[in-house]
C-alpha cells in the first residue's frame, strides 16, 4: 500500500457533529464557532488575542498591510524574508507594495541571523521569520536583531501549531504571529488560519479589516435586537479574510487532539533519526535547542534528490519537497544567487511521510529503501 507524504487526519464523527450544530443553528459564517475557536486557541497557546481567518496567507498580508499603514512605510520599503518557503510568504510582501529581500538559511533551514544582518539597509522595515517544519531555528537571535534596530518581526508559524520553546508556545514575543490550519497541517481544517497580535488595539483593527473595514460584524449585529441593528460604519478599506463557523467547527475538534498528534509526530521523527543517523549520505536537519517541535515535516538532505525521490516512488513511497528556492521562480529570479545555502538546500531537501497513519514499520521500510537508493546512486 502506498505511503503518502501527508494524509489529513479528521475525527469524522466529531467533525460531523460540530458541523451539524452550525447547520441546525443556521449559522455557518463569521461568529458562533469562530468565537469559540479564538478563545480555545488563546487558552491553548497563551497568546492573548487570536483572530480566526480563512488562511495563513490572508493573515500574512493583513499583518504587513496593517504595519505598513500604521507606521507610514513607503511603497518599495524592504521586508527581509527567506527564499526557502512556500511562495505565499513572499507574495504577501509584494502584494503589500513592499520589496522582499532574501536572507540565507542556516542548517536549520530557517533564516541565518548572520546573513540577515548583511541584508539590512536604511529601508528595511520588517522581518518575516518562517519556522520551517516546526523548527524554531535561531529565532531568538533574529528577534534580538529586530528589537535592537526597531524592525517589526512577523512570525510565519504555518508549520508551528503546537511548537513550544523552553515550554512556552511560540508567538508570544513576536509583533504578529500567523498560523495555518490548512488540510494537511497539524491542526487540520479544509483551509483556515489564525492571526495573533500581542496587543488589543491591533487585534481590534484586524477584526474590522478582515470584514471589509466594517466596524460591526454580522454576528454581533444579529445579537442586537434594537431598531438599528442593521447600521454600521465602514472605517477604512478592508478585505474579506475572516474565517467561518464550518472551518472553526473542524478546528475545535482538531485542537482537542493537537498535542497528542504532535507527540506521535515527534515519535515518528525519533524513529526516522534512529534508522538514518550516522549515514554520511543522508543529512538530518538539527532541531533548535529547547524546541519541542510540532514536527510538521521530517526533512533530510540527499544528493541527486530528484532521482532519489523517483526511485522511492517505485516502492510506493511518496515523499515531497519543501521548498523550491523562490528565486528559481520568474517573479523572484532577480535575486538568484544571493542565498547559496538556500539554493543548495532546495536541490537536496526531501520531506519524508509524516502523518498519523505512518507506523514504525513504515518508517523502517522508508529508511531502508532510502539508504539503499542513496548508496546505489553514489555507486
Amino acid at each position: 500500500m502506498a505511503i503518502n507524504l501527508f494524509i489529513p487526519n479528521f475525527r469524522i464523527d466529531e467533525c460531523m457533529d460540530a458541523i451539524r450544530e452550525c447547520l441546525e443553528k443556521g449559522w455557518t459564517g463569521l461568529g458562533f464557532k469562530t468565537l469559540e475557536i479564538e478563545k480555545a486557541w488563546s487558552d491553548y497557546s497563551g497568546l492573548p488575542h487570536s483572530h480566526f481567518l480563512n488562511s495563513n496567507t490572508s493573515g500574512l498580508h493583513l499583518a504587513l498591510h496593517m504595519f505598513k499603514t500604521e507606521k507610514g512605510w513607503a511603497d518599495g520599503d524592504e521586508v527581509i524574508s527567506t527564499p526557502l518557503t512556500f511562495v505565499s510568504t513572499n507574495h504577501t510582501i509584494l502584494q503589500s507594495g513592499l520589496t522582499p529581500v532574501f536572507a540565507d538559511v542556516d542548517d536549520s533551514l530557517c533564516i541565518d541571523p548572520d546573513d540577515l544582518l548583511s541584508k539590512i539597509t536604511p529601508r528595511t522595515r520588517a522581518v518575516v521569520y518562517v519556522g520551517l517544519g516546526g523548527n524554531s531555528g535561531r529565532y531568538q537571535e533574529v528577534l534580538r536583531i529586530c528589537r535592537e534596530r526597531g524592525m517589526v518581526l512577523v512570525l510565519d508559524a504555518a508549520h508551528m501549531a503546537g511548537t513550544r520553546v523552553n515550554g512556552r508556545h511560540v508567538g508570544w514575543d513576536a509583533d504578529c504571529t500567523v498560523f495555518s490550519f490548512q488540510a494537511v497541517k497539524n491542526l487540520p481544517t479544509a483551509d483556515s488560519g489564525m492571526i495573533c497580535f500581542p496587543d488589543a488595539g491591533r487585534d481590534e483593527r484586524a477584526r474590522k479589516l478582515t470584514w471589509l473595514g466594517i466596524n460591526k460584524d454580522t454576528y454581533s449585529r444579529s445579537m442586537n435586537q434594537g431598531a438599528y441593528k442593521w447600521m454600521y460604519e465602514v472605517e477604512e478599506l478592508g478585505f474579506k479574510y475572516h474565517g467561518n463557523s464550518i472551518m472553526a467547527a473542524l478546528a475545535l475538534v482538531s485542537l482537542k487532539y493537537l498535542d497528542r498528534d504532535n507527540a506521535y509526530r515527534r515519535q515518528l521523527a525519533t524513529w526516522y533519526e534512529l534508522h538514518l543517523k550516522g549515514d554520511p549520505a543522508i543529512g538530518l536537519i538539527p532541531m533548535a535547542p529547547g524546541c519541542e517541535s510540532s514536527r510538521h515535516l521530517f526533512q533530510v538532505r540527499v544528493a541527486q534528490r530528484d532521482q532519489v525521490l523517483m526511485a522511492l516512488n517505485e516502492f510506493e513511497i511518496f515523499p515531497g519537497v519543501h521548498y523550491r528556492d523562490n528565486t528559481a521562480y520568474r517573479v523572484y529570479r532577480h535575486a538568484a544567487g544571493q542565498c547559496p545555502n538556500a539554493e543548495r538546500a532546495s536541490d537536496e531537501v526531501l520531506s519524508l511521510p509524516m502523518h498519523m497513519g505512518v507506523t514504525e514499520q513504515d518508517v523502517r521500510f522508508i529508511a531502508e529503501k532510502l539508504k539503499e537508493i542513496v548508496h546505489r546512486s553514489r555507486g
